[in-house]
């Protein structure tokens, strides 16, 4: 397993329905671990893989990032590629390592774990029963090399948003959610009075939506 990992397994044998939890720049596998039991009741197992990149975030704090930052240049597409390769490798350990539903399986991500959540998801629809994005945005650049399937438009997809948010701006999530909608897919769109955050309404917001969506899968081949 190539990226190190922490694990939240609710009580029960299994299997789980599972949420892979993709953290932002600057934060660890721990960040977002803290939402499991708020998560749809702790019911879901969740995974928190951290990502590879060490990041100085102040003189005495060291964070990590999936991707290199350009400030005005353009994306790092090619270390948002090299992430993904490295997740879907730890994703094919954890299926086998942990009591997980195959067919209950999302991935939700934030700012940066968002754009990482957008490339596992696009270019593996069948792998997923759903795509969370949060505070985040799809690079126009990486679309093309996803080699996104038409299967892709079964995908259920929420993306949440802050109207305030001053790290990735409210338009670009509007306009992913437009490359989304070009592709033929529906996407689940809401903004919040809130910054790069995610607050108590949008969680019980998600909560109540990957409960839904997960309920839709009941019964499928």
């Amino acid at each position: 397993m190539q990226l190190a990992h922490t694990i939240y397994q609710p009580p029960g044998a299994g299997p789980h329905p599972t949420i892979l939890t993709l953290h932002g720049r600057g934060a660890n596998a721990f960040d977002l671990l803290s939402l499991a039991p708020y998560l749809c009741g702790g019911k879901f197992l969740i995974i928190c893989p951290q990502a590879p990149l060490a990041t100085q975030i102040s003189p005495d704090q060291v964070g990590y990032a999936w991707y290199s930052m350009s400030l005005g240049g353009a994306p790092d597409v090619q270390g948002m590629l090299a992430s993904q390769k490295q997740l879907q490798s730890v994703l094919d350990d954890c299926v086998n390592r942990y009591p997980i539903d195959r067919k209950k399986l999302l991935v939700l991500g934030f700012s940066q774990g968002g754009v990482m959540a957008y490339s596992l998801a696009l270019a593996n629809p069948e792998r997923f029963a759903a795509l969370v994005a949060l505070s985040s945005w799809l690079p126009p650049e990486l679309v093309p090399l996803l080699n996104v399937s038409a299967k892709v438009q079964a995908l259920p997809t929420l993306v949440h948003h802050g109207k305030q948010d001053p790290t990735i701006e409210v338009e670009r999530a509007r306009k992913s959610v437009e490359r989304l909608r070009e592709m033929k897919m529906a996407p689940t769109y809401r903004e919040y009075e809130m910054g790069h955050e995610i607050r108590p309404r949008s969680l019980a917001d998600i909560s109540a939506w990957i409960e839904q969506t997960v309920r839709a899968t009941e019964g499928r081949p």
